[in-house]
């Protein structure tokens, strides 16, 4: 029998699908190892116009990241969702705007998102957090 090229195209088609259907996919732990978790001070601020652009106010679930990230990132964080934990409580925020004050792994939080994990009493808290990835929301 005498293979055409048509033929001979739609064997290794179907060859390399059915190979790259056996390919192993990471599973949900393995991507979780590989997000980069931070340890920080969690404080909260009144928030209005940020650097970001944006004008927010403490309804909003909005977070000011430290001035040093924000400027090494070149703004780039901007409006990117951060998971909060603090214990078994998680929050979630947007990056709005900056944080002068905060160490570089510390986090400025809008009233709203504080109230999620302690009390405005409270007024600093220690906690692990993340970014999702960009264009990812909780």
């Amino acid at each position: 029998m005498v293979m055409t090229r048509a033929m001979l195209f739609f064997i290794t088609f179907f060859a390399f699908v059915a190979v790259s259907l056996c390919a192993p996919v990471p599973e949900a732990s393995e991507i979780e190892s590989r997000i980069v978790h931070h340890k920080g001070r969690l404080t909260w601020y009144q928030p209005g116009l940020g650097n970001c652009g944006n004008y927010d106010t403490e309804d909003d679930s909005v977070i000011a990241i430290s001035k040093e990230r924000y400027d090494n990132s070149n703004g780039g964080h901007c409006d990117q969702w951060i998971k909060i934990k603090v214990g078994n409580k998680i929050a979630y925020g947007k990056t709005r705007d900056s944080c002068p004050g905060c160490g570089y792994d510390d986090l400025d939080l809008s009233p709203a998102v504080f109230k999620q994990l302690g009390s405005l009493d409270d007024g600093v808290l220690q906690s692990s957090w993340h970014f999702l990835g960009k264009g990812e929301s909780p």
